[in-house]
């Protein structure tokens, strides 16, 4: 693409936002901090704008950046804010109804998720975003059988989690 433009950069962030929430929503746990990893994504996204040569889907590209950016950035961030405030996030994602037991079990699970580790977070990621084994795989490096048996073992992982915490809905 030869000189990116700041219109189109936005029309194609707009269109997939979702995966800038998912990402820090994995990656953080409170809001204060999803909402500066939210803002470290679309800052590392605008800056590899440039880079992107369409060669992928736009959407597999923002994945990467938008999983690597979370990674980089939680390790210079050793600053764990307790702090969970409940300040409006930056992106509207789209919200269906509003469902108090379905919110409460997706605050178990990101609340679950939170005990994994890098590489788990993101093979859930891929995974919640619809990914075949094979994607899942190759967006990380891994064989199709290797990727198969990640995701079963991170979600066995995560139901663990949430039985050894009690979690009740």
């Amino acid at each position: 693409m030869n000189n990116p433009t700041e219109s189109s950069f936005l029309i194609l962030i707009n269109q997939h936002k979702g995966i800038i929430y998912k990402a820090s929503r994995i990656y953080a746990d409170s809001v204060e901090d999803r909402e500066d990893l939210q803002q470290e994504i679309l800052i590392q996204l605008w800056k590899s704008y440039q880079n992107f040569k369409g060669n992928s889907e736009f959407s597999t590209w923002m994945y990467r950046v938008a999983i690597n950016t979370a990674i980089t950035y939680l390790k210079k961030e050793k600053r764990r804010s307790n702090n969970h405030t409940d300040a409006p996030n930056h992106f509207e994602v789209q919200q269906e109804d509003y469902n108090p037991v379905k919110d409460r079990q997706l605050e178990v699970f990101y609340t679950a998720v939170q005990e994994l580790n890098s590489l788990e977070k993101a093979v859930i990621f891929y995974f919640m975003e619809g990914m075949s084994h094979k994607e899942i795989g190759n967006n990380l490096g891994l064989s199709e059988g290797n990727a198969r048996v990640k995701l079963n073992r991170t979600k066995e992982k995560i139901q663990h989690i949430i039985k050894k915490s009690n979690y009740e809905f």
